[in-house]
């Protein structure tokens, strides 16, 4: 449970207004202290996230946000940041405090219109009338709330069952490589090891599609690039497939065995965490920038740039070269992806290792609602290197 990454959880969010009980709920469910607990209005400010294992649902996230009618001088900045946990939430819990619904029915809106699973609860049913307000609340939304005391832990079980039920019919992710691999077959990793991977440990999309080729009984080589000719050279018949960093494509390619199937870590998570016909279909705009046209760059970690980074170095170096020195490219990383996406001329994201498939399909409607082609670095590569045709995904 501990090394689960958080992207690989269920985002279980609570939303609901200042001191309704949100956090008091968390912890209740958690058996331990995560968000603080006080009379005082707004104390829970930045959402907040504790990774923890509920049975039997799994693996999950849960995260605290502000009251939505937060009206303090940085209310307006907490909603957004209420807003961005909207966009990663696989399940939300909406919890009432009273009869008042005009700022619930905006927020329950915003959900439905994500296409976000929401139970209602009532909390604090061991000091309100919990009955009468219960029955305004299913008058009102159509949906009966779970009626719960966080003090006293009363019917925290049926909200879990409830949970439990919601969590079996949220889509699953793909297995990173199970549509190209078969067991037995003999995979080679093709892994740069420079600055990018701290030293001691390998980068997350590589220990993530490691683990994945073992549980469909590969057999995994890894090398460098400096070795990938010698890897070769090692086995009695071409590995099934090469699985390269997507920098290296143009230098792995020319050297592919005909028979091997190549592909990149970042191509892999682009159909594991996005929209892999839409990543596709995005990239063919690239034929047709010019000195005039505007790219943004997403990443989904915030890290400290570090020299010849990929998203922020090579890439972008990489899209001049190919289309125009001039060419304009602003880059985002973390949750700081723009609300206005008119100014761009595509968009191209990073693998998502760090994002739940929740958050980075959000950002893939937000783009093909305001009618943005939106790609992926390892599809956006092949396609400058003119290789899309060449590689499997």
């Amino acid at each position: 449970m501990q090394t689960t990454p958080n992207a690989n959880r269920i985002h279980i969010s609570f939303f609901g207004k200042t001191n309704v009980g949100k956090s008091s709920l968390i912890n209740a469910i958690a058996h331990q202290t995560v968000s603080l607990v006080s009379e005082q209005k707004g104390t829970t400010t930045d959402p907040v996230k504790k990774a923890i294992e509920l049975h039997p649902i799994g693996p999950c996230l849960l995260i605290d946000t502000a009251g939505f009618d937060d009206n303090s001088i940085l209310g307006t900045e907490r909603i957004e940041l209420t807003k961005q946990v909207v966009e990663q939430t696989d399940i939300a819990i909406f919890l009432f405090g009273d009869s008042s619904f005009e700022e619930e029915r905006q927020w329950i809106t915003y959900l439905h219109d994500k296409n976000i699973p929401t139970v209602f609860v009532l909390n604090k049913s061991d000091i309100v009338d919990s009955s009468n307000l219960a029955l305004v609340i299913e008058t009102e939304f159509g949906k009966k709330p779970i009626c719960v005391s966080a003090l006293h832990k009363e019917n925290i079980d049926t909200l879990l069952k409830e949970l439990q039920t919601i969590s079996t019919t949220l889509e699953k992710e793909e297995s990173i490589c199970g549509h190209l691999v078969k067991p037995l077959d003999t995979v080679l990793l093709v892994m740069p090891q420079d600055i990018q991977a701290p030293k001691g440990r390998l980068i997350l999309p590589q220990v993530q599609t490691i683990r994945d080729l073992l549980d469909h009984q590969c057999i995994v080589i890894s090398t460098t690039f400096e070795q990938y000719d010698q890897a070769l050279e090692s086995l009695n018949k071409p590995p099934k497939l090469i699985i390269t960093d997507s920098q290296l494509f143009a230098q792995v390619f020319p050297k592919k065995p005909e028979e091997s199937l190549l592909t990149s870590f970042s191509v892999l998570f682009s159909r594991h965490k996005g929209d892999i016909e839409e990543f596709i279909r995005g990239s063919q705009i690239l034929d047709s920038l010019n000195e005039h046209s505007r790219v943004l760059i997403a990443e989904a970690c915030s890290h400290r740039p570090l020299k010849e980074d990929i998203g922020r170095v090579k890439l972008p170096r990489l899209l001049r070269k190919k289309i125009h020195p001039d060419l304009k490219i602003d880059i985002v990383s973390g949750n700081d992806f723009p609300n206005d996406l008119s100014p761009y001329d595509i968009i191209i994201h990073c693998g998502a290792c760090m994002f739940n498939k929740k958050h980075v399909m959000s950002r893939v409607e937000q783009a093909v609602h305001s009618q943005i082609p939106i790609t992926n670095y390892g599809i956006a590569i092949a396609k400058l290197n003119g290789i899309l045709e060449d590689i499997d995904y």
